[in-house]
């Protein structure tokens, strides 16, 4: 390609390339491996979510040849590696409890994580270090992608910059050249898919964008493997990601922060099973409650000012008729189950929880309005009043939301929502096995074969 660059993706593909475990900041794998655990234990929470028992009837059969297969996170089962990809990302995304970057309003280890396991459990011989960098590296991809947008949400970027993680990933696992890896690029490039309109209707298809993407990620990188080409301008040409996927954006204006900014150390958790935007109204009532006694039962209406982002994305109606999905991206719902339980769980998402009269009644009371701020990409600041019966009102504002790098899970949170997750896999797990994975992940540097992982999540 000459030693000028045709196209910005040449230098995400320099910096998946050239970088190594020993250049990666101690504090970039810390949160690798943090997230890596916290990726897996989703994975097993969606394992029991709507939608996936069909996907499995539907591709149960999709094995030819037992050895070319893989196995799906909190599942007895064996699919093609690319089904297993796609079953795995629609596990870790259906519960809305998998982890984000909020600038770059990316799911950073979603699509990652799905295509990653699958081709280490089909190949083998995945070392935990791989895995490491596999994952930083790809966090960086995507969220280089979602940071250098400027324009708001028509694609899923989620779903679109994710695929061009898990082809990172993979190409770290597979020890891809340059050439191999901006031809997995191109290849990623001319499937991906998924469009806001799944979200804009809360519907479950909306995991089924990240399920493709993972396959779509998974393919590519084998026909590249197979010697597939590639395309000169799959980030800036006329066609480009910048200028169709996303309406606009300045890709230049990240690069030099290669090897500075290690996107995985902005990565937030969610400490609640609803969408991230959710949560910034969830937590100034959690706050408010840490100091306030809130009788639920006593709160005439609940005003919540946010950015237009969170409007779009949460700011849905409240009905009695919701499908799990819906709810899950319903900021007036999450505010009444914070409200009434001070806490909100997976069992607060099944169809007799987000029926229950109680429940919807309160929501209603519920409004979100949406403020002055002219970022189109922003999720705070939010700021709540709670008017309540006696003529009192609670007001909070916050700027960093429960779960950002700022504002962090301990590592007690951490590992016990993992534990909660375990406890409801699909398969049944063995309890202390948590613990055993807990340790894997720990040490990951010393795992010769990540297969050991996915031993004690499949059953």
């Amino acid at each position: 390609m000459g030693l000028i660059m045709e196209d910005a993706i040449e230098a995400l593909a320099d910096h998946v390339i050239e970088t190594k475990l020993e250049n990666i900041p101690s504090s970039a794998i810390r949160a690798a491996k943090t997230y890596i655990l916290d990726t897996i234990g989703v994975g097993l929470a969606g394992s029991i979510g709507p939608y996936v028992e069909e996907l499995v009837s539907t591709f149960v059969n999709s094995v030819i040849d037992p050895e070319n297969s893989a196995r799906v996170i909190g599942q007895n089962i064996r699919l093609s590696p690319g089904k297993a990809a796609l079953l795995n990302g629609f596990q870790i995304h259906n519960s809305e409890f998998d982890c984000v970057h909020e600038e770059a309003v990316v799911h950073t280890m979603t699509v990652l994580l799905a295509t990653l396991l699958a081709d280490a459990d089909k190949r083998g011989g995945v070392t935990g270090e791989t895995l490491m960098r596999a994952s930083v590296l790809g966090v960086d991809v995507a969220c280089n992608l979602g940071v250098a947008a400027s324009s708001a949400l028509q694609f899923f970027r989620p779903a679109t910059a994710g695929a061009f993680a898990a082809v990172a990933a993979v190409a770290c696992a597979r020890g891809f050249d340059k050439d191999q890896l901006l031809r997995a690029f191109s290849l990623a490039y001319i499937q991906l898919s998924g469009t806001m309109q799944a979200h804009t209707e809360g519907s479950s298809l909306l995991a089924l964008q990240i399920g493709l993407n993972a396959q779509n990620a998974l393919v590519a990188c084998d026909l590249a493997d197979n010697g597939l080409p590639g395309l000169k301008g799959i980030l800036e040409g006329r066609f480009g990601y910048f200028g169709l996927i996303e309406a606009a954006g300045d890709i230049h204006s990240v690069l030099s922060t290669l090897k500075q900014n290690w996107r995985i150390n902005e990565v937030a958790h969610k400490p609640f099973p609803s969408g991230r935007a959710t949560h910034g109204i969830v937590d100034a009532i959690r706050e408010l409650q840490m100091h306030n006694e809130i009788d639920a039962n006593e709160v005439v209406r609940l005003e919540a000012r946010v950015p237009s982002l969170i409007n779009h994305l949460v700011g849905r109606p409240v009905h009695d008729k919701m499908e799990i999905s819906y709810a899950r991206l319903n900021g007036q719902y999450a505010a009444a189950v914070m409200l009434k339980n001070q806490f909100i769980g997976i069992h607060d998402y099944t169809n007799e929880a987000i029926r229950n009269k109680t429940s919807i009644d309160l929501a209603k009371k519920v409004e979100i309005i949406v403020n002055d701020n002219p970022d189109p990409n922003a999720l705070s600041p939010i700021e709540i009043d709670i008017f309540m019966q006696n003529g009192q009102k609670l007001s909070k504002r916050i700027e960093t939301v429960y779960g950002n790098p700022q504002k962090p899970l301990s590592r007690e949170e951490h590992l016990t929502k993992f534990k909660r997750n375990w406890q409801v896999a699909k398969v049944g797990l063995i309890e202390r096995d948590s613990e055993k994975l807990i340790a894997l992940v720990d040490n990951l540097e010393t795992v010769t074969d990540i297969r050991e992982l996915i031993d004690l999540v499949t059953g």
